[in-house]
This record gives structure tokens, C-alpha cells and sequence, in this order.
């Protein structure tokens, strides 16, 4: 189609097939009604119908509890929210001391490294002074001194003595920790609804929140944990999680209703383990850190260390607000359109199945699909007259028409203007019967003739023949003569298409005799040539009516097939 600007003027739109069939009608009403079903759950449960919004927020955490333990060679201390908070844990986190190994009185001075930090000597030469790696506890001074009863190591400059437990106590010195509170206050916004909350929620009043804690039947909105329930929630047992520390994740999710009456904004929380709890399976165990108490004594500074376990909680807030547009319904409504489809793809692909009749499938195939040619592959169909079908072919540049293979067979099509044109020769009384002509064998027949009467020719479409075996020719049909070439029958015809049309003799007279003819064997031996398919004529047939109604000049430009 040539581009021109009117083309942006024009409507397009889609052709359909309608089959009246109640079975059919009521596959296709049941199948959408369920497509519609399925929409509606979705958008409803999705809430597809609502813009959306993700949380923004900031926590903070307050640990209230005290617990005594009675330490070995220490005695018994006690423990407030400022010893066993632990130094900061970065945002949106806090950690508890759960567990402790206590080396008392260090003091500055030389002592022996412990093994296996440390490295095994004999003598003072297997000892480097100011060595030191990222194991040792001190600097080396050079000598060789001993360790215990059987090895020697090489003597640091540290705080001595040296922290020489491994493991941690069992069971946890801090145990009781399960039973210290946490208050979280989580306050969120999002940013598009300019709404703004918090996990305090506005009916709480300040005797409430002296009296309740986090139960996850009874009060699943209160802000204030028992540290032993989080660990329970997560399913851990806090009393061997105690032993060596951990990680435990809180997760406050928010998902927000802002539509009107259906307006519902209330935290829900989930506990989880978030480190690996198995020993055996990592290489470093839970959470641990040292902090020392300083004092002085006699002048002299010196410390007790403390190698603190515990468990870190990670407060984690997720978020999503809804509320109702026009425009995101819209656009959910025209992204599921597309599910209809679904109906007509199984309801064609029902059609193709053995559930219809062959003749049926057929059918609705020719009505819904509309084959078009490839124009550079010219499709020629042709007629023999030792056949009852019609050939269609593609077209060939090097082999002759005659001896090209049909990519497919159709039954012929009777023509209107044919079935007219007998009925005109009929009602006339000639006889058709009669005796046929006498055409005579051309010579130098064709190797592809197989009727004798055709001539030769050097385009490959142009060689054909009436037949496909030896035999007579179409032109000695006495049908030929009374329907082909007739001059009485073809001037009627001519007359019909062009009631006012000069029936002068001359050079264009006989060229409109001649095409009429070329129309009425199509129209005889072809009839309604298949779709996208160009029909041709046989050589003898066309030489046949070029003697009947020859050109003066003896040329002819236009090919048969291009008259119709």
C-alpha cells in the first residue's frame, strides 16, 4: 500500500466468524463467566483495585531487667540494663548478655602465650622480639619461659594473666534473661498517603502498657516482649541459645488498608532465627564480644575481662499501604482482557478435534481462515480434460507448466457466467450434438503436446496442453465451437456487460471477441478458478480462438490469464 497521509484516516478493524451453535454458545458463556470469577478473586484478594505505598520507618528499643549471678572467684554481681546491653548494636538493633567468661586481675606485665596463639619454644632463639600476628594476645619479648608443666611458649607483653578459657559456662550465667522486657516503638510513614503511625497504637493509655505484654492470642498488639516468648516464637529453646548467643530477627510487618470504612492499619509480628544455631556445622558459633572493668589497686591499673555471649535482636519493618484509584483499576481491568482469549484458543482448538465431523472442521476453517499468496509466488491453477479436477501450481522458470507437480487438487466450481452462456446456446435449439470439427494436428508439435495442436513456445507457463495423456484435442469438441467461439453467443455477452457498447467491426471489435472467448473456456473447463490462484489456458486452446479472432498486426501482448 503506497504511504500517503490519508492512510492515517483509516479504520481497521477485525472480521469475525459467528457459528450458531447452542453447544458452542454455551462452552463460550461458561468459560467466561469462570475467566470473570477468577478476575474478580484476584483483584479483590490482591486488592488490584489500590495504589500502593512502601513503609518508611524508624525503631527504637528500651530493655528493662536485672539479674545476679554469683561468679567464680568474682562473687556475685549484678546485672542491670547498662551491663548487659553491650555496646551498640547499629541501627534498628540491641543486644543482651546472656553469658560471660571472666578472667579477674590483669595487670600490664610479661607472661607466657597461651597455646595454641602462642608458639611452642625450647630455647630463646625459637622466640622473635616484637613479633606479634592477629592471634597473639601480646607482643613477643624475645625469651622462652614455661608454660606449665610440660611446654614452654614464647613470653608477650600483654595483660597477664592471660584469658585461657575456651568455652563458654553451661549452663548460661545469665539465664534469668529470658524473663527481661523490651519496648519497641516503631514509628512509620508513607510517604505518597502523607499517613503516618505507630506500633503505640492511639487506645493504648499508659496503664495499659505498665500491665501488658506480647501474647500472640490475647494481646498481639502490644509493643512490649518478653525476651523468653521472642525466642519461643521463633522456636528456639533461650536456655541452650543462651549458652554460646545468636541472632534473633523481629519482623514487623504492616499491611494497610486506607479505603474509607475498610481503613485497617495494624502491626503484626514474626520472630525468627537468623544465624546458624548448629555448633558443629560452623566454624564460629553464636555472638560474642570482651569488655573489661578497670579499677586501681595499690597504684597499679588493673582490669577483670569479661568475654560477654548474648543475643543480638534485629527489628526488621516491612510495609505496604493501599488505597483505591481509578487508574490502577483501569489498568488492571485492560491487562485481563487478554484472559478471554483463552475461551476462543480452547474453543477453535475443540473445533479441530474429532468431537465435529470432518466436513464440519472444514468448513469453519474456510470461513475463519483467509489464505493470501506470497505475490513472489505466482499461483496458476489449470484444467485437463482427461481429469475431473483442478490443479494448483506454483509457478516455474525453468520446467514447462505441463510437467510442474500440484501442491494441491480442487473440486471445479461451476461458473454463473458459464451456466448462463448454456442456457443461452440451449434455448437457441443448436444442436450440440452435431457432428464435431475437423481440427488438424499441427506440425512440429511440442514434446510436452500430447493433443497434437499445440504450438511451441519458449516461456516455461505458456507450455501446457488440454490433456495429460495422448489423446484428442479440446478444440474438436463441438462444445468448444457453440461456447467458446461462437460469434453470436460471444456478442450477446459482450452485450450484457456493456449494454451500450459499438458492435462496429474493427481491430478493437475482434480484441473484445477474443478476451470474451479466453473468459468463456475458463469459465467452461475451470469455472471459479480457487482463491489467490491465476488460471491458464492450455496452448492449443489459445491458439484456437487467436485463428478464430487473429490480430492484424499478428501480435498479442496480453496473456489469457490477464483479461479476467
Amino acid at each position: 500500500m503506497p504511504c500517503k497521509l490519508l492512510n492515517l484516516c483509516e479504520y481497521e478493524t477485525h472480521k469475525l466468524v459467528r457459528i450458531q451453535s447452542v453447544r458452542l454458545g454455551s462452552l463460550k458463556w461458561t468459560f467466561n463467566g469462570v475467566i470473570l470469577m477468577f478476575i474478580c478473586i484476584m483483584m479483590l484478594w490482591n486488592k488490584e483495585y489500590q495504589e500502593h505505598d512502601y513503609v518508611v520507618s524508624s525503631v527504637t528499643a528500651k530493655v528493662k531487667g536485672v539479674a545476679l549471678t554469683s561468679l567464680p572467684d568474682v562473687g556475685d554481681i549484678v546485672w542491670d540494663v547498662v551491663d548487659y546491653s553491650g555496646p551498640s548494636q547499629g541501627k534498628n538493633s540491641f543486644f543482651v548478655v546472656t553469658n560471660v567468661i571472666v578472667t579477674k586481675k590483669q595487670r600490664q606485665g610479661k607472661c607466657p602465650e597461651v597455646p595454641p596463639y602462642g608458639k611452642v619454644c625450647r630455647t630463646d632463639e625459637d622466640c622473635v622480639k616484637g613479633f606479634w600476628d592477629q592471634h597473639s594476645h601480646g607482643v613477643q619479648t624475645g625469651a622462652c619461659v614455661k608454660f606449665d608443666v610440660t611446654r614452654k611458649t614464647c613470653e608477650v607483653s600483654a595483660w597477664c594473666p592471660i584469658e585461657t578459657k575456651k568455652k563458654p559456662p553451661k549452663p548460661a550465667l545469665l539465664a534469668s534473661a529470658e524473663n527481661f522486657t523490651v519496648l519497641i516503638k516503631n514509628n512509620i510513614r508513607f510517604p505518597n498517603f502523607n499517613f503516618m503511625r505507630r506500633n503505640i497504637l492511639p487506645e493504648m493509655t499508659e496503664s495499659y502498657l505498665k500491665r501488658c505484654q506480647f501474647n500472640r492470642r490475647t494481646e498481639p498488639s502490644c509493643p512490649i516482649f518478653r525476651l523468653g516468648d521472642i525466642v519461643k516464637e521463633a522456636k528456639e529453646n533461650f536456655s541452650e541459645m543462651a549458652v554460646e548467643g545468636g541472632v534473633i530477627g523481629i519482623q514487623i510487618k504492616w499491611d494497610c488498608n486506607l479505603d474509607g470504612f475498610l481503613r485497617n492499619c495494624l502491626p503484626k509480628y514474626s520472630f525468627r532465627r537468623l544465624d546458624e544455631k548448629e555448633s558443629n556445622r560452623t566454624l564460629y558459633p553464636g555472638l560474642n564480644f570482651r569488655f573489661a572493668r578497670y579499677q586501681t589497686e595499690n597504684g597499679v591499673e588493673e582490669r577483670t575481662l569479661f568475654k560477654a555471649f548474648g543475643i543480638r535482636f534485629d527489628v526488621m519493618v516491612f510495609g505496604k499501604a493501599g488505597k483505591f484509584s481509578i487508574i490502577q483499576l483501569i489498568i488492571f481491568i485492560g491487562s485481563t482482557l487478554s484472559y478471554y482469549t483463552l475461551t476462543t484458543v480452547f474453543i477453535d482448538w475443540l473445533i479441530g478435534t474429532s468431537c465435529y465431523s470432518k466436513e464440519a472442521r472444514q468448513n469453519y476453517s474456510e470461513k475463519k481462515v483467509e489464505s493470501v499468496q506470497d505475490r513472489q509466488q505466482c499461483i496458476l491453477c489449470v484444467s485437463f480434460v482427461d481429469e475431473n479436477h483442478i490443479r494448483v501450481v506454483k509457478k516455474s522458470h525453468k520446467k514447462s507448466l505441463q510437467q510442474v507437480k500440484p501442491i494441491s487438487v480442487h473440486q471445479c466450481k461451476d461458473d454463473t457466467g458459464h451456466l448462463r452462456a448454456m442456457f443461452s446456446v440451449l434455448q437457441k435449439g443448436n444442436n450440440i450434438v452435431d457432428k464435431p470439427p475437423q481440427v488438424l494436428p499441427r506440425p512440429n508439435r511440442p514434446a510436452w503436446c500430447l493433443c497434437g495442436c499445440c504450438l511451441p513456445s519458449t516461456h516455461p507457463q505458456e507450455q501446457l496442453c488440454c490433456r495429460q495423456s495422448i489423446g484428442r484435442c479440446i478444440t474438436t469438441s463441438s462444445l468448444f465451437e457453440q461456447l467458446v467461439l461462437s460469434r453470436p453467443l460471444l456478442d450477446a455477452l459482450l452485450l450484457y456487460r456493456e449494454p451500450l457498447s459499438d458492435l462496429t467491426e474493427g481491430e478493437q471489435r475482434i480484441a473484445a471477441l477474443r478476451n470474451c472467448s479466453y473468459r468463456q473456456y475458463i469459465s467452461w473447463r475451470i469455472g471459479a478458478p480457487p482463491r489467490e490462484s491465476i488460471p491458464v489456458m492450455p496452448s492449443c486452446s489459445v491458439w484456437r480462438i487467436r485463428e478464430e479472432y487473429p490480430s492484424q498486426e499478428g501480435e498479442y501482448t496480453s496473456s489469457p490469464d490477464t483479461q479476467l
